[in-house]
């Protein structure tokens, strides 16, 4: 009888994501150029939107920590809104359940719930991992991972954005590697960093869509 264990709790570094679910970080700078692509131009209205996004959180966040809920709501929401994951033909799920067997010497099943999921029919597009904003990304990473290794059609790339409002980092699988992009910041004083993270996220849900059709 396999051992049923929780994602959160089995998968939290990235030396287990390598030994239970096989997945290794590439070292092929070739592998992950899409959120580096010429990426889709923003409207003013779109900028302008963004501007007061930052401004929300910024404002939220002054009198301390956000927990996940108030994060989704006033970050989270409004860029999938932007980025059109909203509207057909994409399908968005909440709290969406995965389960992952691993097979081997004890064998085991890893359970867990996607905080949000983005999918074209039953090609995955982008999955959302947000925490409280003293969480550190790296520490959601590998959870994260085997989220996405849950993934039906591996020979296909599978695109992740992990947030905790203050930050952002994509992931991207294929087969059995994944690559990372770089860090995005809220709060950087030069730029408003939420503009490249539209940005991406619109990428991404163009390429996946010219895959299907």
């Amino acid at each position: 009888m396999p051992k049923i264990l929780a994602i959160s709790e089995d998968i939290t570094t990235f030396r287990q994501v390598e030994t239970k679910l096989g997945l290794t970080l590439t070292e092929n700078h070739e592998f992950f150029t899409e959120w580096m692509d010429e990426l889709p131009p923003l409207s003013e209205l779109e900028q302008a939107r963004l501007q007061q996004v930052r401004r929300n959180y910024l404002y939220q966040i002054s009198d301390g920590i956000l927990l996940e809920e108030t994060i989704k709501m006033v970050v989270l929401s409004p860029l999938l809104e932007l980025a059109g994951f909203y509207q057909a033909p994409y399908k968005f799920r909440a709290e969406v359940s995965v389960e992952i067997a691993v097979l081997g010497d004890n064998d085991e099943i890893l359970r867990g719930r996607i905080d949000a999921l983005v999918m074209l029919e039953k090609l995955w597009i982008v999955l959302i991992e947000s925490k409280k904003t003293t969480f550190d990304l790296e520490l959601v990473i590998p959870q994260t991972l085997a989220y996405m290794a849950a993934n039906p059609k591996p020979e296909q790339p599978l695109y992740g954005m992990v947030a905790n409002g203050s930050s952002y980092l994509f992931i991207k699988i294929l087969e059995k590697q994944y690559g990372v992009s770089d860090l995005f910041t809220t709060r950087s004083p030069y730029r408003n960093n939420l503009h490249q993270v539209l940005k991406i996220l619109k990428h991404f849900g163009s390429l996946i869509t010219r895959v299907k059709n």
